[in-house]
């Protein structure tokens, strides 16, 4: 794998990373206010942001790598 891939993949990866931690974050605020039945104070809500970056690291990197992967193999053959 040449420079240009991790080059790829470290911008797709970095554009991708905060609108997917603002929805995975949106997703489980309302998820844990829905099953409490009230509204979560700052520290929940900080707490479900901190929760929200970590699982969109993980995905937007394997998203990322798997992407610039079949992008490189369709480029050759």
């Amino acid at each position: 794998m040449s420079l240009s891939f991790y080059l790829w993949f470290i911008l797709l990866a970095a554009m991708l990373f905060i609108p997917v931690s603002n929805l995975i974050w949106v997703v489980s605020v309302r998820r844990l206010q829905r099953k409490l039945g009230t509204t979560l104070d700052s520290k929940a809500v900080h707490g479900q942001k901190v929760r929200a970056r970590f699982i969109s690291l993980f995905l937007v990197a394997l998203f990322s790598w798997f992407f610039n992967l079949w992008l490189s193999s369709a480029n050759h053959g």
